[in-house]
């Protein structure tokens, strides 16, 4: 089900657990074996190798056999693809908030325009009523 998805999207799926960036945490240290990284989970080997097969196909970490040992290594160039993206959306959203902000300060000098202020309809009113003409 997950090989159909898109990279980004397996990405986006890998990165969205919790334990599964607790084991990239781990992995940013160095090759590790999958023993020594269940170590720290409450949850069975088979739990936790099913987060590591959920890792390997959205290509953030690969796994080296020696004999009966499996030792896994972070591959960080994977989050390039995120970063990518993370950053357009960035430019395309700042650009849209400073574009709605230019104009509701448009907006608001308009209306400021059209309207006396305060400060004027107060004096207007307490000149008429003053009595000094």
């Amino acid at each position: 089900m997950l090989q159909s998805q898109p990279p980004l999207d397996l990405t986006f799926v890998a990165l969205a657990d919790q334990t599964r960036r607790a084991i990239l945490q781990q992995l940013r240290h160095g090759e590790a074996r999958v023993t020594e990284l269940a170590q720290p989970y409450a949850m069975s080997l088979n739990a936790v190798s099913k987060h590591i097969r959920v890792l390997e196909q959205a290509n953030l970490i690969s796994r080296r056999r020696a004999g009966r040992e499996h030792f896994l290594s972070l591959k960080p160039e994977a989050l390039d693809e995120v970063a990518d993206w993370i950053a357009t959306q960035r430019t395309v959203w700042t650009r849209r908030l400073d574009l709605l902000e230019l104009e509701l300060a448009r907006e608001d000098l308009k209306d400021s325009a059209e309207t006396p202020s305060e400060d004027n309809a107060d004096l207007n009113t307490s000149s008429k009523g003053s009595g000094h003409e």
